[in-house]
């Protein structure tokens, strides 16, 4: 998904980057109708490019998956000076309504990346001899992948919503919100689709699109979340046959620059520093604490750093220093200051140092974002494993994390008395109790994936019981309110079918 700043310049200008009913009230793909713009191959990737925009996090802001993901569970808050975003800090404390701005952008930002796919896929039927069959096929399942992907965002965070499969009219609109087993449903359908046109792999330039990896993880993942465990669990062990990904042996490789698009990396949304327009991860600089000129949004909290292992020596997870900085630790090369953060902490996973991105270019880095990678799915098939009641395969994969971790010591000479494995640090799980065992699971996931916009979404498909544990400490969470975000009121007001 390296796209050539023309190219995405001139994708959006054709498709259009507002929301979907301003797009249709103009001509279809600007001042060309689909017939007269899908002409060659050239214009068929020009169109596929523009799908992928909106997943990027060029605007903090507008892709506020963070906020929705992260600052209302128990591992983060909002951060930075109080009424900074004042709607980003709603979130943290439940008063959620259907006018806050974080709910809005991320329905808008997502139901243009659908109407974006929806174009390509209307715009290159199976009898359309301008486009080469190679290219149509591979251009088509990036498109059915990347549905895939925005409405599985939109059911974890809005549950029911509205079905959108092609270029919709201005009186189609007029929708209502279908149940989320149906928006389910239909991300494995172009999930399995794309799995059998996407590449295994790409090269060159091409590195970064989706491939039939990354539909086959998502479609795991979708399972996983319908509780179709026997599913979850084999789709997962498919991911791992294909033999195209493994564990990165040092943890933190997934989140430095030098080392993306790595054998961990299923699908990561790119960035890229220098452009016009600006293709750079603006996460840099609101995560950044405010003395190394960031905004210093996005701080973890206490929860979060205990849920991280210790030795009774008191050596701890090393996956806790790479994902947040702390008193009396390294900072990217200097020793971490505690007042930077309201909570004493800052997420680290999305950030880069200095001698990377200076201070005058902060909000313009290339890290790319681990939208999938292989650390989860083996999680998938420990979590699906064990509640399908195979608790031999969940300790398989649950322990190559483990092992992953701890081993991190031995390759990564940052680290203190490196070389070694500390006695007793994150020992193989042996437990096959299911309820011992789904307690282990979701602790593990818990660290590995911690501040990767995924915690609110685990936390309340876990129920009820677990959600309201986790979020004790914010008075206004409930659980039947706010298991999932209301449906912005711009959105009904303009589709009365809602």
């Amino acid at each position: 998904m390296k796209i050539p700043p023309a190219a995405l310049l001139l994708g959006g200008l054709l498709l259009g980057t507002a929301g979907c009913k301003t797009f249709l009230d103009q001509p279809v793909l600007g001042q060309y109708e689909a017939s007269q713009f899908f002409t060659s191959d050239t214009n068929a990737i020009l169109a596929v490019n523009a799908a992928y925009v909106p997943l990027s996090f060029r605007d903090a802001s507008s892709n506020a998956l963070w906020v929705l993901g992260d600052v209302a569970s128990d591992d983060a808050v909002k951060g930075s000076n109080p009424g900074d975003q004042a709607d980003f800090e709603n979130i943290d404390i439940f008063n959620i309504t259907p006018i806050n701005s974080a709910v809005e952008a991320q329905w808008r930002r997502y139901y243009d990346g659908i109407l974006k796919c929806n174009v390509v896929l209307d715009g290159l039927p199976a009898d359309n001899a301008s486009v080469s069959a190679a290219v149509r096929q591979q251009v088509v399942g990036q498109a059915q992948f990347l549905r895939a992907y925005y409405y599985f965002q939109l059911a974890a965070i809005y549950g029911n919503v509205p079905l959108r499969l092609k270029v919709e009219t201005p009186a189609e609109l007029q929708s209502p919100a279908v149940p989320q087993a149906q928006i389910y449903a239909q991300v494995e359908l172009d999930c399995q689709a794309a799995m059998a046109a996407l590449p295994a792999t790409w090269t060159g330039t091409d590195v970064g699109r989706a491939t039939k990896g990354a539909a086959m993880a998502l479609l795991a993942k979708t399972y996983l979340y319908e509780q179709k465990w026997t599913l979850a669990a084999q789709t997962a062990q498919a991911v791992e046959a294909l033999g195209t990904y493994s564990l990165l042996p040092v943890f933190a490789d997934n989140f430095r620059a030098a080392t993306k698009n790595n054998a961990e990396a299923i699908f990561s949304v790119q960035h890229t520093t220098g452009l016009s327009p600006n293709q750079g991860n603006n996460l840099n600089q609101w995560f950044a604490p405010r003395p190394q000129n960031g905004y210093g949004f996005f701080w973890p909290t206490q929860s979060l750093v205990d849920n991280f292992e210790r030795t009774s020596a008191g050596v701890v997870d090393p996956r806790l220093d790479y994902s947040v900085g702390r008193s009396g630790q390294s900072f990217f090369g200097v020793t971490y200051d505690p007042t930077w953060s309201g909570t004493g902490y800052v997420s680290k996973k999305h950030l880069q140092p200095l001698t990377e991105i200076p201070t005058t270019t902060k909000g313009d880095g290339n890290l790319n974002f681990q939208a999938i990678r292989y650390a989860d799915v083996l999680l998938i098939d420990a979590e699906a494993s064990n509640e399908a009641g195979n608790s031999a395969n969940a300790l398989k994969a649950l322990n190559q994390v483990r092992k992953r971790a701890r081993e991190s010591y031995l390759y990564d000479t940052s680290l203190p008395n490196s070389g070694t494995v500390p006695t007793g640090l994150l020992p193989d799980i042996t437990t096959t109790d299911q309820s011992q065992l789904r307690d282990a699971i979701r602790r593990e996931r818990r660290s590995e994936l911690a501040l990767e916009f995924q915690r609110f979404f685990d936390i309340t498909r876990y129920g009820q019981a677990y959600a309201q544990q986790a979020l004790a400490d914010r008075p206004n969470f409930n659980y039947s309110r706010n298991r999932f975000y209301p449906i912005p009121q711009s959105e009904r007001d303009t589709n009365k079918g809602l």
